[in-house]
């Protein structure tokens, strides 16, 4: 079967139905990461901040344009889908949203509250052993029992056309909102994992702003798509390890690749400890307690990862905020 590659119109398209159910999430001017960056004046920073979801995270942008485009092929069927967390309180949201049944497979070692979100809109959640998955492969093969034990329509968190789209809405206001100040994009850090969020970023990003460094961000430990870019295809990793739950995909999607090849000019790998730096960082500086994965885009742009030289303003994704309190208290700590 011939992959759909979304583009700018299914972009455009999918913020019809993502805003007609959320608000668009804020985007922050930093005055402190500005003076961090050492930018001269007239340039600006701005954190897109996904932490005001319902759901806590950009997933559930996607999540609702998926289920929008496929509900005549879902009818009456529930929804499967696996998720480290995010994905599965985006799907659930969107399940109850449009009146679906979700079951969702997550890692034993999810954080509690992206379990309690998830089953919060009314999710059913099955564990695997994530320890294990890489050896057994036994996350894609319950989700697969589930579809086919309950008749169930099965969802990909990122390798998906409509989920592309869905997840450009926010690169989409992004550009709205920057355009309307009669300002321009210098640079885009963005997260990368299965490259669901930044492929619909950098779709609405890069169409604006054809001048702007598209910078892909993974930690050390699960840089799949760093060493895909280097290596001119998709690279898979048989064991992603980082305290970045949510960016421990073994490669990019399918679907993702050719618009991340086409638009991401450069990708960087963050150490744990930056990132962590980051996390606290944006706790103390603007009251913002974030995952690791969240926080990490934050980390390449503290840690200068990309040469900042020219002109228009730097954007920051911060994809998430779901962290167990205790959880955050010890990363943040002894730094």
């Amino acid at each position: 079967m011939a992959v759909r590659i979304a583009g700018l119109h299914d972009v455009q398209a999918a913020a019809a139905v993502v805003h007609g159910h959320l608000s668009p999430a804020p985007l922050i001017r930093s005055y402190a990461l500005e003076r961090e960056l050492g930018l001269p004046t007239g340039r600006r920073v701005w954190i897109k901040d996904y932490g005001w979801t319902p759901v806590g995270s950009f997933k559930v942008l996607g999540a609702l344009n998926w289920v929008a485009r496929n509900l005549d092929r879902i009818g009456d069927r529930p929804i499967a889908a696996h998720s480290s967390g995010n994905f599965a309180s985006g799907i659930a949201f969107a399940g109850r949203t449009f009146g679906k049944r979700v079951i969702i497979v997550m890692p034993d070692t999810a954080p509690q509250v992206k379990f309690a979100l998830t089953r919060s809109f009314g999710a059913e959640v099955r564990t695997y052993d994530i320890a294990r998955d890489h050896e057994t492969g036994e996350r894609d093969r319950l989700t697969r029992t589930i579809a086919e034990q309950e008749n169930a329509i099965q969802a990909s968190p990122y390798d998906d056309a409509d989920v592309i789209a869905g997840n450009g809405v926010g690169g989409l206001e992004i550009v709205e909102e920057l355009t309307r100040q009669g300002r321009a994009v210098s640079h885009l850090f963005c997260q990368v994992s299965g490259g669901g969020l930044m492929a619909g970023h950098a779709l609405a990003i890069g169409s604006a702003f054809p001048e702007a460094e598209i910078v892909g961000v993974e930690p050390e430990g699960a840089d799949d798509f760093r060493r895909s870019m280097a290596a001119g295809e998709r690279v898979r990793l048989d064991h992603p390890s980082s305290i970045c739950d949510g960016l421990l995909s073994y490669d990019v999607g399918e679907h993702n690749w050719p618009i991340l090849r086409r638009y991401v000019k450069s990708a960087v790998a963050i150490s744990d400890r930056d990132t962590r730096r980051a996390m606290r960082w944006l706790d103390d500086v603007h009251g913002l307690r974030t995952e690791p994965s969240g926080a990490i885009a934050t980390a390449a742009a503290l840690a200068r990862r990309a040469d900042l030289d020219g002109e228009g303003d730097v954007v920051v994704v911060l994809s998430g905020r779901n962290v167990d309190g205790r959880q955050f208290r010890e990363w943040t700590s002894d730094l």
